[in-house]
C-alpha cells in the first residue's frame, strides 16, 4: 500500500471515528481556559474562546471532506454529463456548449466559487454547489477528449458496422472506457476542493458560522496568531496533510489508469 493511499484511508477512518475520539464537545466554550497551549488535558490547546482545538479539528475534518467530496462528485456528474451529451448530440451542439464551458473554464475556480457563494449565501449546500460549478467545466473537457478518443477506436467502428444502436454503443462500449480518466480527475479535484473550501471558510463565505471547518478555524485563529499560534498551526497542518494525501492518492490512481504504464 502506497503512502498516499494509506494516508487517505487513515484520514477517512479518523473522520468516521471522530465522535469517539474527540475528548470534548467541539462547540463547548470554556472562558477559564482561553488560548491554553497544548498539554495533557488539551492535546492541541484551546482557541480564543476556550474550545478544544483537537476536538474541533476532528469534527471539522468531516465537514471539510464531506463538502470537498460532495463538490467534486457534483462536478463529475454535471461536467461529465454535459461533456458526453454535448459530444454525442452533434458538432453544432458541441461547439455551442463548449464555447460556454470554455468561458467558465477560463476563470479561476476560486473566483467562480466565490461569486456563487456570494450570490447564494453561506451554508453547506451552497458551498457544495459552488465547488461543483467551479470544477464542472474541467470534467466536461476531459469527458469530451475521452469521448473523441473512444469514438474513433476500431472496436466502436466494428460495433456500429455490426448494427449496434448509438445508445448501445454509448452504454456498452464508450462509457466504461471513460470511467478511468474521470475517476482519476475526481481524485485530483478533491484536494483542490479542500483548499477552495478552506479559502471560502477563511473569508467567512463557507459553512455555517458555528461549523468547525478547518478554514474557519484558521480564520478565527489568525487574529491571535502571536498569542496562540497552536490554534492556527493545527488547521493549516491538517489542510496541508489532507491535500497532500489526496494528491498522492490521485497521482497513484492516474498512473495505474495510464494505459502506457507498462511501457514505462
Amino acid at each position: 500500500m502506497t503512502a498516499g493511499r494509506a494516508a487517505a484511508i487513515a484520514l477517512l477512518l479518523l473522520v468516521a471515528a471522530a465522535p469517539l475520539l474527540a475528548p470534548f464537545d467541539p462547540l463547548d466554550q470554556d472562558l477559564s481556559a482561553l488560548n491554553v497551549p497544548p498539554g495533557a488535558v488539551h492535546w492541541l490547546g484551546t482557541d480564543h474562546v476556550g474550545r478544544d482545538v483537537f476536538s474541533r479539528l476532528l469534527s471539522g475534518a468531516g465537514v471539510t471532506l464531506a463538502v470537498a467530496i460532495g463538490g467534486a462528485a457534483l462536478a463529475l456528474a454535471v461536467g461529465a454529463g454535459l461533456g458526453i451529451l454535448a459530444s454525442a448530440a452533434g458538432r453544432w451542439t458541441e461547439a455551442t456548449a463548449f464555447a460556454a464551458l470554455d468561458t467558465l473554464r477560463g476563470l479561476p475556480p476560486i473566483l467562480l466559487a466565490l461569486v456563487t457563494v456570494a450570490a447564494m449565501g453561506g451554508g453547506t449546500a451552497p458551498l457544495v454547489l459552488a465547488l461543483g460549478a467551479s470544477y464542472a467545466p474541467t470534467f466536461a473537457h476531459v469527458a469530451r477528449v475521452a469521448w473523441q478518443r473512444e469514438a474513433a477506436a476500431e472496436y466502436v467502428t466494428a460495433a456500429v458496422v455490426a448494427g449496434a444502436s448509438p445508445a448501445r454503443v454509448l452504454w456498452r462500449h464508450i462509457l466504461p472506457n471513460l470511467a478511468g480518466p474521470l475517476v482519476t480527475l475526481f481524485a485530483i479535484v478533491v484536494p483542490r476542493c479542500v483548499v477552495t473550501e478552506s479559502v471560502l471558510s477563511f473569508l467567512g463565505l463557507g459553512a455555517a458560522p458555528d461549523a468547525p471547518t478547518w478554514g474557519r478555524m484558521a480564520a478565527d485563529a489568525t487574529r491571535l496568531a502571536e498569542v496562540a499560534p497552536h490554534a492556527l498551526i493545527a488547521p493549516v497542518a491538517a489542510i496541508t496533510l489532507a491535500t497532500a494525501a489526496a494528491a498522492l492518492a490521485g497521482d497513484r490512481l492516474r498512473r495505474r489508469a495510464d494505459p502506457l504504464r507498462a511501457a514505462r
